[in-house]
């Protein structure tokens, strides 16, 4: 290789380790598209993911702004030179792609393009996407069409290509372990539930029975009957809320508070349509007890913007403040009128996380009004 193609090298194992920093497959797919670009000095790269019918599952640029590429239009079929990667599996380096014989033209908003060159990314012998250059960056004859890209450029794409597939294929495979991971503790759940709720579900059901056999001859022992409708129903939520938010995670005792939240976030973000999004800044370990009352204080309050609040959005911070440590949950749902809540005898939870707090010396607020969504904050001393 030349000289300029060995000092290249140290650019490829640069974009080796930017690859190697992702796992989300998106991610991973625009680290490599931009590396590519920077690597051989391109106007112009792209990486395409075939589907099953003869389109792109995925497509991501590098070097046209999201205004220009909403108004291409719709993603590129697997015809003409993206069709001969996908197939032929071979690089295909051309002058000007324009010119070749295959080139079927491009919408009026595409940019231009002469210089072109493209790989196929390879898992083995399947072909997992089309990646490739244009318009090569370097000094253009009077009147000429441009330099092209050379072997060299070729053999640089190829080094890279092949550890983009890795990277790539590697992405996938955690994304798929985080769907099992999210379909195993939907499981674990429902059998929590099952086990907890069920016998004072039935218990319930059995005393509804008997309080309205009794209504019409016996009335007295009918508002008995009712009474303990009410407190079964009671301990029926307490024990769904614990099945829900008291199992202590063994991550919490051997991560700390910031990594565990930060993974129960991340499964919550790819488990919902609602956007869950974490950040922590500052924060130092922090007794056992406070650590355990802020997680659960957490977990209440997403669980009740998840499931309560419609948010399409919700933000969650844990942060340093005035020498002590402050979680926040903030959704841009539906909000609600605490004191209408309390009227109502509905707590959201709220007692439980105010208790919590109260019980590791700190305090908790709530923010809500209807349509304005809500913000729950606890703050501890420490961290």
């Amino acid at each position: 290789m030349s000289d300029r193609s060995s000092s290249g090298l140290a650019a490829v194992s640069t974009a080796l380790l930017a690859m190697s920093r992702h796992l989300e497959v998106r991610d991973v797919l625009k680290t490599i598209v931009a590396s590519a670009r920077e690597l051989l000095d391109a106007e112009y790269a792209a990486l395409g993911v075939p589907d099953d019918h003869g389109g792109f599952a995925q497509f991501v640029v590098d070097g046209v702004s999201d205004a220009q590429w909403k108004a291409i239009g719709p993603l590129p079929r697997q015809h003409g030179i993206l069709a001969a990667m996908l197939h032929e599996a071979r690089p295909q380096r051309l002058a000007d792609v324009r010119r070749d014989p295959r080139f079927g033209g491009w919408p009026s908003a595409h940019p231009d393009m002469s210089d072109f060159l493209g790989l196929p990314v390879k898992d083995g012998d399947e072909i997992i996407g089309a990646l490739f250059l244009a318009n090569k960056r370097c000094p253009r004859p009077p009147g000429g069409d441009g330099c092209g890209f050379t072997e060299d450029d070729e053999e640089l794409l190829s080094i890279l290509a092949q550890h983009a597939a890795i990277a790539l294929t590697n992405a996938r495979l955690y994304e798929r372990s985080r769907e099992l991971t999210i379909a195993e503790e939907r499981s674990r759940l429902a059998h929590e539930l099952h086990d907890a709720v069920s016998q004072k579900l039935f218990s319930l059901r059995l005393t509804a029975q008997a309080a309205a056999a009794l209504v019409d001859r016996d009335p007295v022992r009918a508002k008995g009957e009712l009474k303990q409708v009410a407190e079964l129903a009671a301990e029926a939520a307490d024990e769904l809320r614990a099945a829900v938010v008291e199992l202590r995670p063994a991550a919490l005792d051997e991560d700390g508070l910031v990594n565990t939240l930060r993974t129960q976030i991340h499964v919550l973000d790819r488990a919902h349509t609602a956007r869950v999004s974490f950040d922590s800044s500052g924060i130092r370990a922090l007794p056992a007890s406070q650590e355990e009352a802020l997680l659960r204080v957490a977990q209440e309050a997403l669980h009740n913007a998840l499931r309560h609040a419609e948010a399409d959005e919700v933000r969650v911070a844990l942060v340093r403040r005035d020498g002590g440590t402050l979680l926040s949950v903030t959704d841009n749902g539906k909000g609600f009128d605490p004191k209408a809540v309390r009227r109502a005898g509905r707590h959201l939870g709220l007692v439980s996380m105010r208790h919590r707090a109260g019980g590791v010396g700190g305090r908790l607020t709530v923010q809500s009004t209807p349509g304005t969504g809500t913000t729950i904050e606890m703050e501890v001393p420490g961290g």
